[in-house]
């Protein structure tokens, strides 16, 4: 293992240490319930699409901003790649305790400051990149960090997003209403997923032009997801505090009837965008 690999190694995390650790489990947010469980991948598509979605950013060489870095996993990848300058941003100070260290290793760091107004300088990013996060957010909180990814690329600068999607692009509106009251009630957040459609639309009108999109199921709770991102250790971790937290247990069933009941509509979408001039 060379030093900069030995360096961005993964280091346990203790349950303590995550968000909502201090909350009871009925009132913790869905991805912080996994998270609780051992779970270490929380993207809709899984790692696959992050992968395929970070294989289209020149990072190499250039300044990279994160949104809602979460747990790092997308943040050693990210680093892994050589970037020039790194800047996680989060608005939950257990997350910047966790990013902090690791940014720092390789000269960057990570700020406590919300997605749609990071503090950071006009056009400062090559990169911009965020997971799992607006798919929380309501139509203006989008509009807000989608516009705030703007200002801080620099024009030509490349913004990608992995979110939860919606499937196929004509969907029922009363379907749409359903799931989102459905995951609202499992997860603890007013979760809204976009269509195909609906998440280029949003990114257009904010100054974007789509370069590349790609979509994974939705299967976040599924064993061989779980197999491929967490491992056969991981999966054995997860398994065994299920089985002994009653607590966590009854939501992740919650969630995961949730995931089933739409399993056919959910997915895991993500988009590599360019700002327009």
């Amino acid at each position: 293992m060379n030093e900069r690999n030995s360096t961005l190694a993964a280091t346990p995390i203790e349950s303590s240490q995550l968000p909502q650790a201090d909350r009871g489990a009925e009132h913790m947010q869905g991805h912080w319930v996994l998270a609780q469980l051992g779970k270490r991948v929380l993207r809709p598509g899984g790692e696959k699409l992050t992968k395929r979605m970070l294989a289209y950013l020149p990072i190499a060489g250039k300044r990279v901003v994160e949104f809602a870095p979460g747990l790092g996993r997308t943040t050693r990848l990210i680093l892994s790649a050589g970037p020039a300058g790194y800047t996680g941003v989060d608005r939950d100070e257990q997350v910047v305790k966790i990013i902090g260290p690791l940014a720092a290793s390789v000269g960057g760091s990570c700020i406590q400051a919300d997605a749609a107004q990071t503090g950071l300088p006009d056009e400062s990013a090559d990169v911009v990149i965020g997971e799992a996060m607006l798919t929380m957010q309501s139509e203006r909180g989008k509009h807000a960090i989608i516009s705030e990814a703007h200002r801080i690329l620099k024009p030509g600068g490349l913004y990608a997003i992995h979110e939860m999607g919606l499937a196929p692009d004509n969907i029922d509106e009363s379907v749409k209403d359903s799931i989102r009251k459905d995951l609202a009630r499992a997860i603890k957040v007013n979760a809204r997923p976009l269509t195909a459609a609906e998440w280029q639309t949003v990114l257009e009108s904010e100054g974007f032009e789509v370069l590349w999109s790609g979509v994974e199921p939705m299967a976040l709770l599924k064993m061989r997801r779980n197999l491929a991102d967490e491992g056969i250790g991981g999966v054995l971790r997860i398994m065994r505090n299920v089985l002994t937290h009653p607590d966590l247990r009854a939501r992740v069933l919650e969630m995961r009837h949730v995931f089933n009941t739409y399993g056919d509509t959910l997915t895991g979408i993500a988009f590599v965008a360019r700002r327009k001039a």
